[in-house]
């Protein structure tokens, strides 16, 4: 994993998005994420959106054991109008953790999660039956995965909402 950015404390405003949201397995979900990229970047050609970015990955409910409650998005400059598929959203804002890596999804994910509980940072986060729910915990690509395919290459933002 290469750290492009150490983690951090960042304030975010409210960011308009539009995303596909599903509930799908944690075991093939990058699969998945790939598959809802794809569509959401054609749904994007055909409306001729392409002002847009960075594109996301955001992890509503996790359950590494059971079913994920997931949205593939992008960010927009403003709130733009989706359809039945792809809803319009919003990144909530706030106090987020944030770090910037290159590859190694998992060891970036848990480096974030120990600096924070070093850090005694409170995450925006319950448990429920259904997993783990979160404000908002997202990976945003920052790399533009129209440009370049080799998900090994993306800079990647970790970000998780802190509690108030």
């Amino acid at each position: 994993m290469d750290v492009l950015e150490p983690a951090r404390v960042r304030q975010w405003a409210t960011r308009d998005c539009l995303g596909i949201r599903v509930v799908t397995p944690f075991r093939g979900m990058l699969g998945k994420r790939n598959e809802l990229l794809d569509e959401l970047i054609a749904w994007l050609a055909d409306q001729g959106i392409d002002d847009v970015g960075p594109f996301f990955l955001r992890l509503h409910v996790i359950d590494m054991s059971g079913p994920m409650d997931l949205e593939v998005g992008v960010l927009t400059p403003t709130a733009l109008a989706g359809d039945a598929r792809v809803k319009p959203s919003t990144l909530p804002a706030g106090r987020y953790a944030t770090l910037t890596y290159r590859n190694h999804s998992l060891r970036a994910n848990r480096a974030l999660l120990e600096w924070a509980a070093a850090e005694e940072l409170a995450l925006d986060r319950h448990e429920t039956a259904a997993g783990d729910v979160f404000g908002c915990r997202y990976e945003a690509y920052r790399t533009d995965p129209r440009t370049e395919p080799r998900k090994t290459k993306w800079e990647v933002e970790l970000g998780i909402r802190l509690a108030d």
